[in-house]
């Protein structure tokens, strides 16, 4: 049967923004398929809320996984009308420090992850004619730091698909949003995140201090992921969602002064730009 609720699958529910975005979309009367690799860690969600809640579990690197959990989700609730794609790791390592292996683990999970839920739901969408895939990228996914570079190259990676998404799917009525939060107290920098330490010496005195930080900043972070995930229930309340949205103060400064900063270096090239035409 058709809930008459918005029903709201979820990946990455166990913990971080995605166990706050289940708690709040569960207490806000949504439809909830929360799905973990440990659905364990769900149990006491799923006694609260026994009639809004479909506990599923689920490894985003297993398509066959996704296809089964995508297809419970729609026999039991009869549609899907958000997807969020949550689930994601971070790695801190220097560019050419950087193991392979960690980094081709990070893009199946942040990147093809995300897709395949993405490609499992649109059927579903584009018959209903409706819904809204939102994307959990990062201020990452607009600017690099340093020791965060193939973290940055996955967060690219699904902003520059879910923009061609975006214009893809328009004419089914379908919406996609990125979120682009900066630091927030999910702790992302040590529950789901992999360091190399530099042992290169020439990049001591670049990543070290970043290192540092991070891990003296773990707990400490501004962003309250409470307050991000009611934003993220107003997008998918809002009648015209953005495309992007920023969440924290730091991100707000970090994208203004990346795009101020790129808008004045084009300028200051424009000729050279232009130039590089046939001439008319």
């Amino acid at each position: 049967m058709i809930s008459s609720q918005k029903v709201i699958f979820i990946t990455g529910s166990s913990s971080g923004f995605g166990r706050s975005i289940t708690e709040k979309a569960l207490a806000e009367g949504y439809n909830v398929i929360a799905t973990a690799r440990n659905t364990d860690t769900l149990k006491s969600l799923a006694e609260q809320y026994t009639s809004n809640i479909l506990v599923l579990e689920l490894d985003v690197t297993n398509p066959e996984q996704i296809k089964h959990a995508v297809d419970t989700a729609v026999d039991h609730f009869g549609k899907i009308d958000v997807l969020i794609n949550n689930a994601g790791i971070g790695y801190f390592a220097s560019v050419e420090e950087s193991i392979e292996e960690q980094t081709r683990k990070m893009f199946e999970i942040n990147f093809w992850g995300l897709m395949n839920a993405t490609n499992a739901v649109l059927p579903f969408m584009r018959n209903q004619q409706s819904g809204h895939i939102i994307n959990l990228s990062s201020i990452g996914g607009l600017t690099s730091f340093p020791t965060l570079g193939y973290y940055h190259a996955t967060k690219y990676a699904v902003e520059g698909i879910s923009e061609s998404l975006a214009q893809e799917v328009s004419p089914f009525h379908i919406h996609v949003t990125l979120i682009e939060p900066s630091s927030f107290r999910t702790d992302w920098g040590g529950r789901s995140s992999v360091k190399t330490k530099p042992t290169i010496s020439a990049y001591q005195e670049t990543l070290s201090p970043m290192l540092d930080h991070m891990e003296q900043a773990s707990g400490q972070e501004p962003g309250d992921p409470e307050k991000a995930a009611l934003a993220i229930l107003k997008v998918i309340e809002s009648d015209n969602p953005p495309l992007r949205l920023l969440l924290g103060k730091a991100a707000y400064q970090a994208a203004t002064h990346k795009f101020t900063t790129l808008l004045q270096t084009i300028e200051d090239w424009k000729e050279t730009t232009i130039n590089a035409d046939f001439a008319e």
